[in-house]
């Protein structure tokens, strides 16, 4: 059966946009394919833990060799890298902050990011192996970054482009939720576009 990884990395809970718009993109997707089952991981609500020695020392040690709290830390970066090679297509929401995307995220993009698994390194280079996967990306800001004078302050969308693509996801949507720090009226117009562009993506799909 087919599946959609929505990973929301907000800390704002009910009132994040990047959230809101990511729920109703999934909601669209699996509504028009046969109801594919989507997993939700909160980094909002759940953060992964940043990076330390242990799960930096677990993951390049082969199994018999890890201490107790090395191999639990595998086992849950494990545990996400399957949650992501699972899924056919993923939603990411993010919010710009500080012209990037949030360390919640990072930090999931850290454990998911893992030679043998999510990619290899060969003759030829490195190799993506997360591939075949249809990738939505929700970006809320409160200024307007997709275009104008502010374009290349936005640091989310190329860092996420990239990334994503070294491992092998190069099919990539961007869905802005952008200006909302104009006010009330301005956010809600943010949110309508965004939603509007959500039914086209998804009847694309």
């Amino acid at each position: 059966m087919s599946s959609i990884l929505l990973v929301t990395s907000s800390p704002r809970g009910d009132d994040s946009l990047s959230s809101k718009v990511a729920h109703d993109l999934a909601n669209e997707l699996s509504a028009r394919d046969n109801g594919p089952s989507v997993v939700h991981r909160d980094l909002g609500v759940n953060p992964i833990p940043h990076l330390d020695s242990v799960t930096t020392s677990a993951i390049r040690k082969p199994a018999a060799d890890r201490t107790p709290a090395e191999a639990a830390a595998a086992d849950y970066s494990d545990k996400l890298v399957a949650e992501l090679l699972a899924a056919d297509t993923v939603v990411i929401a993010t919010g710009l902050i500080n012209f990037n995307i949030y360390s919640t995220l990072k930090s999931w993009i850290d454990n998911v990011a893992r030679a043998g698994q999510t990619f290899r390194y060969t003759a030829e280079g490195p190799e993506g192996l997360a591939k075949g996967k249809k990738v939505y990306i929700v970006l809320a800001s409160g200024g307007v970054y997709s275009q104008g004078p502010a374009t290349g302050m936005n640091h989310a969308v190329p860092y996420l482009t990239t990334v994503l693509g070294f491992l092998g996801m190069t099919d990539v949507e961007v869905i802005y939720v952008e200006g909302v720090a104009f006010g009330p009226e301005a956010a809600e117009k943010a949110v309508a576009s965004a939603q509007q562009r959500n039914r086209q993506l998804a009847l694309a799909a």
